[in-house]
C-alpha cells in the first residue's frame, strides 16, 4: 500500500529529464573515459554508502552519476525521522549491490547544498542520474515504498542513460575486523520486530510491538518514537491529501480538519507548518477543542524528538497561547 501522505512522486517523470540523449552521450563518454585511465573496475562494499560534501559532490557524486545512479539523503544529528529512514537506506544500497550509490548530506554542514536543491524539509531524498538532478520524496516512508522508487529509478538509468551499475569486490572489505557485536537488551528482539513490521508496511504490528515493549518500559525512547512514528503514518495512509487541505482551508475553525492537516504536513516533512497550524488552533479555541489540539501537537512533537530546535521553538509557542 502507498501511503498518499507522502511528497512521493512514485514514478521518475521521464518527460521531465532535459536534454537525456546528450545527458547519456556525456555519460557514455565519461565511462569511456575512465575505463581508458584504468578505472571503472570493482568497488569495494563499503563505496556504496558515503558521506558527501561540497567540497566534493562534483567528484563523488556528479562524476559517479554518469556510470550509477546516486541517491541523496539529506538528513541531520538532530533530525529523528531522518535516523529512523536512513539505515534503510544504507541496507538497501548494500542489498542493490551496486545498483545506486548512496550518498548522504549532513545539511548542517552543506546549507548551499541545501539550497541549491531547494529542500524545505528533512530528510528529503533526491537521485542524480547522468548529471540530471530528480526529487524522489521527502519525509517518512515505508519501505515496500522506497524500493518501489529505487526499481523505477534503476529503470531510468538502465533505459535512458544506459547505467548498469557498479561491479562490487565482496572481498575487498574484508581485511577490516568486524566489532563485536553488543550484548542484546531485554527488549531488543520486540524492537526489532517492530522494526520488520514497520519497514514491511505492517503498521498495526509495529504498533501492538512498540506498545509491548512501552507496557513493560514506559520510558524507552525507541519505542516511544516509533510508536509515536509509526500511529502517524497510520492515521495519514488512507488520507486523500487534497480533500483534507482544502477542508482545513475551508473550516479554520474546525479542529479535527486541522489536526489532519497537520499529521499531512508532518509526515510530508513540513514540520515547522504542523507545529504552527497547531499552535494557531490551540490559541483560537477553547475547552475540549484546545485539548484536542494541544494534545496532538505533544504527540507530533514525540515523532520529532525532544531535542530537535523546532520542537523547543513550538513548546515555546504553545506555552505563550496558553499562558
Amino acid at each position: 500500500m502507498q501511503p498518499r501522505n507522502m511528497s512521493m512522486s512514485g514514478v521518475v517523470d521521464l518527460a521531465a529529464v532535459k536534454a537525456a540523449g546528450e545527458a547519456k552521450a556525456k555519460a557514455e563518454q565519461t565511462r569511456a573515459e575512465t575505463a581508458r585511465q584504468g578505472g571503472g573496475g570493482a568497488v569495494p562494499p563499503s563505496a556504496l554508502v558515503i558521506d558527501v560534501d561540497e567540497a566534493g559532490f562534483e567528484r563523488d557524486v556528479l562524476q559517479r552519476s554518469a556510470e550509477v545512479p546516486v541517491v541523496l539523503d539529506f538528513w541531520a544529528e538532530w533530525c529523528e525521522p531522518c535516523k529512523q529512514l536512513s539505515p534503510v537506506l544504507e541496507r538497501l544500497a548494500r542489498e542493490y549491490n551496486g545498483r545506486f550509490v548512496l550518498a548522504k548530506i549532513d545539511v548542517e554542514a552543506n546549507q548551499m547544498l541545501m539550497q541549491q536543491f531547494g529542500i524545505q524539509g528533512i530528510p528529503a531524498v533526491f537521485a542524480v542520474v547522468a548529471g540530471q538532478a530528480l526529487p524522489l520524496f521527502q519525509g517518512l516512508a515505508p519501505e515496500p515504498q522506497i524500493r518501489e522508487t529505487l526499481d523505477q529509478l534503476i529503470q531510468v538509468g538502465e533505459q535512458r542513460f544506459g547505467l548498469t551499475g557498479l561491479t562490487v569486490d565482496a572481498d575487498a572489505d574484508g581485511s577490516a575486523v568486524a566489532a563485536p557485536a553488543p550484548a542484546p537488551g531485554p527488549h531488543d528482539a520486540a524492537l526489532e520486530a517492530a522494526v520488520d513490521a514497520l519497514d514491511a508496511g505492517d503498521l498495526g504490528g509495529a504498533i501492538r510491538a512498540y506498545r509491548n515493549v512501552l507496557s513493560d518500559d514506559p520510558a524507552n525512547s525507541e519505542a516511544k518514537l516509533g510508536l509515536a512514528q509509526a500511529e502517524l503514518l497510520s492515521r495519514v495512509q488512507e488520507m486523500d491529501p487534497q480533500k483534507v487541505r482544502q477542508e482545513a482551508a475551508d473550516r479554520p475553525d474546525d479542529v479535527q480538519a486541522q489536526i489532519a492537516a497537520a499529521d499531512l504536513d508532518l509526515a510530508g516533512g513540513h514540520v515547522q507548518d504542523a507545529f504552527g497550524r497547531l499552535v494557531e488552533t490551540v490559541r483560537r479555541t477553547a475547552g475540549e477543542d484546545r485539548d484536542a489540539a494541544r494534545l496532538r501537537l505533544l504527540e507530533l512533537f514525540e515523532v520529532i524528538g525532544p531535542d530537535d530546535p523546532r520542537v523547543t521553538a513550538a513548546r515555546t509557542a504553545l506555552a505563550r497561547v496558553l499562558f
